[in-house]
């Protein structure tokens, strides 16, 4: 693949964008392609941050990478340091004023396809990510948080073009959870190669930190009866509980194996998103 494209992770990037669909489509149904406009704006901004956020990380983590991902294009020598910096803050930057942009555009034309909690969720975001990468991924769990925060507003912004950010929280919120404890397996994975950083696993061992990824793991699929118990959704969103073994299965799992566990979620995660599609036609 080309070394740019391995610098922004595209296929992270795909998988954001999917997070916004699925947030949209969910928000508003089978009416989807009636705010087409607001949802590809979302879709380039989203691919644009989080390419350039990537490259942010390639470049902080330039030390780091030497052992634990050699593979990356900046520690292979194909991209210099100070490159993947100005292309990381310039596509931020860019995501935005992009948002921005929008915003202004949409109230200049009276078109309904942009709004200020729009921009709103893209500036936060930027905010968080950039405190992310400077200062909040050494401390650990707080990092773990912000990651996962950061998942969830994928879906609300999808659900915000859409005019409906509520129809959306469910989703994100149980999103938000699992994703936790996902980050904290993968720290209790990566432990000897997180120089610099103060993970959990690090402050309370490893045994206390995959029971807090498993009590993580099995709080998600406590919240993903919610929709079930409010009638939100159709009865098709019951392919969730196939989602939930999955993570329960992590849960399980973490103790003997933190990778097995954090592959588990991702699975799990896509069969969770696939359950809330199916869950509103």
């Amino acid at each position: 693949m080309n070394k740019y494209l391995r610098l922004f992770r595209f296929g992270n990037g795909v998988m954001g964008i999917v997070g916004v669909v699925v947030g949209a489509f969910i928000a508003s149904g089978f009416d989807i392609a009636d705010y087409w406009p607001g949802i590809m704006v979302s879709c380039l901004i989203v691919f644009i941050f989080m390419a350039g956020g990537n490259a942010i990380n390639d470049y902080i983590d330039r030390e780091i990478d030497l052992t634990a991902h050699p593979e990356r294009p900046v520690p292979r020598g194909e991209i210099t340091p100070g490159t993947a910096r100005n292309l990381g803050v310039l596509m931020m930057l860019s995501a935005i004023i992009l948002g921005l942009l929008a915003l202004v555009v949409s109230e200049l034309l009276s078109i309904s396809f942009w709004d200020s909690i729009s921009a709103v969720t893209v500036v936060l975001a930027a905010v968080l990510m950039i405190s992310y990468e400077v200062f909040l991924k050494q401390r650990g769990f707080v990092g773990n948080v912000t990651i996962a925060v950061l998942t969830g507003m994928l879906f609300l912004l999808g659900g915000a073009v859409c005019g409906d950010v509520m129809a959306v929280v469910p989703m994100a919120f149980m999103a938000m959870l699992v994703n936790i404890g996902r980050e904290i397996s993968k720290d209790i994975e990566d432990e000897d190669s997180d120089e610099g950083r103060r993970t959990l696993p690090m402050v309370i061992g490893n045994r206390n930190a995959a029971i807090a990824s498993a009590a993580f793991f099995l709080s998600g699929v406590a919240l993903s009866v919610w929709p079930l118990l409010a009638d939100l959704l159709n009865d098709f969103y019951m392919l969730v509980f196939a989602a939930d073994a999955m993570f329960i299965y992590a849960a399980i799992i973490v103790f003997r194996s933190a990778h097995k566990a954090q592959k588990a979620a991702k699975v799990a995660m896509a069969i969770a998103l696939a359950a809330f599609v199916i869950g509103v036609i």
